[in-house]
């Protein structure tokens, strides 16, 4: 082994580390958010709605397809938000 694959190892090792403990807390995040529809402003919708695919695409304020992701159980408390579409 060369000195550059040994100094190279542990750099290594770490950001695999990294990258392996960033993928669990999205995970974590994600499980702690509920889609909440009906209250986002036109334009800044999370994802997809019955008329697109994309964030952002939302054309009114309060679409009631388009959701954002909020903390769960903040969307009971919303007025006009809903955690299903329609």
């Amino acid at each position: 082994m060369s000195v550059k694959t040994i100094t190279k190892a542990p750099v290594l090792a770490a950001a695999v580390a990294v990258a392996l403990s960033a993928a669990a807390m999205h995970e974590a995040q994600a499980a702690e958010m509920e889609k909440c529809y009906g209250i986002s402003k036109a334009g800044h919708n999370d994802c997809q709605t019955a008329n697109s695919s994309c964030a952002g695409t939302a054309k009114m304020d309060n679409q009631k397809d388009a959701f954002i992701a909020v903390p769960k159980g903040t969307c009971a408390k919303i007025v006009g938000g809903s955690t299903t579409s329609g």
